[in-house]
């Protein structure tokens, strides 16, 4: 049975203790020439959308992609060359992660709002990268809405890694966006609390698996399993 699944990263993987945050304003700054009078607003947002909405704010316009891009990744190299000193990995994350690469027949990658270079900073200053097929991942760069980064994502997986058509994917975040990705692409979603968001909520976005965190790998094998048989 094959089964892409795309984990997102902050919240569901890791905590990184306000550092995105600190990257959003210091790219902002590096760019305006002062700082953001607030902090941006994250919320399972693409870094286009997320970086987009601080330049409207402050009534400036929004330089050219690539500038923005190459701001995001000066930051969060210099935030996050020394592992494990920002942030930490969330509750048997590891375990989760290396079940899921190890199972026959899956494609276990990420889908996240970060860009590339940031993401994989991330999860290589936690010993996470070498647990997921980042190749195939979707990223902030690929696309502004959430969505369209899960086409972005099975694309890659049927071209780098032969995966058939009809695949199924799951998404496993901690925002309602991930639902409302997977809902809107027809993918599976596993909601997990371990963000902002309270499990009512995701449920209320239409999350029919709704899990604390990803402590328990039994069970999250047990879920995956159910979608990758549909």
């Amino acid at each position: 049975m094959e089964l892409i699944v795309l984990w997102d990263i902050d919240h569901t993987l890791i905590e990184n203790s306000g550092v995105s945050k600190e990257i959003y304003a210091a790219a902002f700054s590096a760019l305006a020439g002062d700082p953001p009078t607030g902090p941006a607003r994250t919320e399972g947002r693409t870094d286009r959308l997320i970086m987009r909405e601080l330049f409207v704010r402050h009534g400036l316009s929004e330089p050219d992609w690539a500038v923005v891009e190459a701001a995001l990744a000066l930051a969060g190299e210099e935030r996050l060359k020394i592992p494990g000193e920002r942030g930490t990995v969330l509750p048997r994350v590891s375990e989760a992660l290396k079940a899921a690469s190890e199972h026959d027949g899956w494609i276990s990658s990420v889908l996240t709002g970060n860009i590339a270079a940031n993401a994989r900073l991330k999860l290589s200053a936690f010993h996470l990268a070498p647990l997921l097929d980042l190749p195939v991942g979707a990223y902030g760069a690929d696309a502004e809405q959430r969505p369209d980064l899960v086409s972005v994502a099975r694309k890659r997986a049927q071209r780098l890694r032969g995966v058939r058509v009809d695949v199924h994917v799951v998404l496993v975040g901690d925002t309602p966006r991930d639902v409302e990705a997977a809902l809107a692409t027809d993918s599976g979603i596993v909601a997990v609390a371990s963000g902002v968001h309270s499990p009512e909520e995701l449920a209320a976005a239409g999350a029919d698996v709704v899990l604390p965190d990803l402590s328990d790998t039994a069970q999250l094998l047990r879920i995956l399993e159910r979608f990758a048989a549909r």
